[in-house]
């Protein structure tokens, strides 16, 4: 598998990984806060685990950093890392007190079996200290919710402010400008590789996708506890 002019890398991942895409994209969970009938405990429930997730994606865009090649490509990285230690981490304080969860300390928060696999997973790419099996973690789980959102922002926007600023994030013109360069980082790290390197982004972009869905069906498990 590698890219070509007509089809870049990023695509031919997708392509390779359809079912695992298509199970996160089109998930019950994200139907259901386009719609917004999604139930307010499975969403507090998704949304803990993800602020509990939280650390090992800014560890993950810190190392993309750290291994990015060139200085244009860590000031592009160390943006992103800036947005979501900002305006994003106040969405999460807002939507908390609406949804009237509560914890003193967030490394206190219980993490479920799913968001430890996936902070598994970030922690060995972070660990293995290659530009490209960051990306292809850090593509799966960016461009996953890039491509819900927009379907979501289509139909009428959901009247809890939570839902709809969840939607708003990810539709944001910056982000999803930021997912394009994103893609373009990958297509140039993986389309040029050994077919070894390309297997081994591969199985990390599948293994993403894979989590992502398994991220909103523990969301519901929870909820049910």
């Amino acid at each position: 598998m590698s890219g070509t002019p007509d089809r870049p890398f990023t695509e031919a991942l997708r392509a390779a990984a359809a079912p695992c895409w298509r199970a996160a994209v089109e998930h019950r969970f994200v139907r259901e806060l386009a719609d917004d009938s999604l139930p307010d405990p499975v969403y507090a429930a998704y949304l803990v685990q993800d602020y509990a997730f939280l650390g090992n994606l800014v560890s993950l865009v810190g190392a993309a950093v750290a291994h990015a090649p060139s200085m244009a490509a860590k000031s592009r990285l160390a943006g992103f890392l800036g947005a979501l230690t900002g305006p994003e981490n106040d969405y999460f304080e807002r939507s908390f007190a609406a949804l009237g969860v509560s914890f003193a300390d967030p490394r206190e928060i219980e993490r479920g079996a799913v968001t430890e696999r996936f902070g598994a997973l970030m922690d060995r790419v972070i660990r293995e200290g290659d530009y490209g099996g960051i990306l292809s973690v850090l593509v799966g789980a960016e461009w996953s919710y890039l491509t819900w959102a927009r379907e979501a922002a289509a139909g009428p926007r959901p009247a809890r402010f939570y839902l709809a600023e969840w939607i708003d994030l990810h539709v944001d013109p910056g982000f999803a400008d930021f997912v394009g360069w994103l893609r373009g980082e990958l297509d140039a790290a993986g389309g040029h590789a050994d077919p070894g390197v390309r297997d081994r982004l591969q199985q990390l972009f599948r293994d993403t996708m894979e989590l992502e869905a398994a991220f909103y069906d523990q969301a519901y498990a929870r909820a049910e506890r």
